[in-house]
């Protein structure tokens, strides 16, 4: 091949890149910049998980009161504890009004989460539940929040999940309403927690 055929193959390829990119972007930002995904239908497909607290994960555990679900694994290096640390000054910042915000942690590595691993994992964060199960299962619960969740070999043969690290917040009705991070502004997550939970009561 020639150097100006691979010079346009180069910039045929950024420009894929470019717009694949900002498709994402238009995709997970809204006009005023806030995370938000791209359908209404997020968490209620079928599928039955275990959770911590004794009880059978559903689509029908969202319901009765708002929820933050986060999907990561307990052998996560940095951005899962760091998320479940953000979500624990969200609602220490929010106070009383964050008593009945559930927060439920589904694991995406169900070969090495157990449910006691899982418990925990979560045990130190009031208000968490660990949730795991078959890989099936699991895979049904990933395709039904639009989660992105791959295994990632490592050094000496073990792995790494490579997986969204967004929170998704749901209204007492099990509804998707928008999505946070843990490298945003805590202060800005915690008023648009303050005025969602505003309206929950």
């Amino acid at each position: 091949m020639s150097r100006k055929s691979l010079q346009r193959l180069r910039l045929a390829l950024w420009g894929l890149v470019l717009v694949v990119g900002l498709g994402a972007s238009w995709l997970l930002l809204s006009p005023r910049g806030q995370a938000v995904l791209p359908t209404d239908d997020i968490g209620r497909g079928e599928y039955q998980l275990l959770a911590t607290d004794g009880q059978t994960f559903t689509a029908a555990s969202l319901r009765g009161a708002p929820s933050l679900v986060f999907f990561g694994f307990t052998h996560c290096p940095d951005v899962c504890p760091m998320t479940l640390g953000a979500i624990d000054g969200w609602k220490q910042e929010l106070g009383p009004l964050a008593e009945d915000l559930r927060v439920w942690f589904v694991s995406v590595d169900p070969e090495r989460d157990t449910l006691d691993l899982m418990r925990d994992y979560v045990g130190w964060l009031p208000g968490a539940v660990g949730v795991t199960g078959t890989p099936d299962e699991l895979r049904k619960a990933v395709a039904s929040f639009k989660i992105y969740a791959r295994k990632v070999p490592v050094e000496g043969g073990d792995y790494a999940m490579d997986h969204s690290a967004y929170v998704m917040l749901f209204d007492a009705k099990g509804a998707y309403n928008q999505i946070f991070s843990h490298t945003e502004d805590p202060g800005l997550v915690v008023e648009r927690l303050r005025r969602f939970l505003t309206t929950q009561g």
